[in-house]
């Protein structure tokens, strides 16, 4: 453990910061999963309402700095991919 004061709040800030963004990204995951199981069900209209949910989750999480945006783009794409690919 630190002694110097200043390296202890770094330790406790990154901690918190880390817990944070663990749980935006369980989030953005569980989000992803959602879309994926309202498509292999075969429930359209499920699935572009957890598109658009998930949509917001994983913009959010870019936003935060979570996710970089060309990441976020990505997974945006691959979802939206596997929506409009429904027939």
């Amino acid at each position: 453990m630190a002694n110097i004061k200043s390296a202890k709040k770094r330790i406790l800030v990154s901690q918190t910061r880390a817990d944070r963004n663990k749980a935006v990204r369980s989030g953005v995951k569980t989000a992803i999963k959602k879309v994926f199981a309202a498509v292999e069900a075969g429930d359209k209209t499920a699935a572009q309402a957890e598109l658009a949910s998930a949509t917001k989750v994983i913009e959010m999480a870019a936003s935060k700095g979570v996710y970089h945006k060309n990441n976020a783009s990505r997974k945006v794409s691959r979802i939206s991919k596997a929506v409009n690919g429904m027939s």
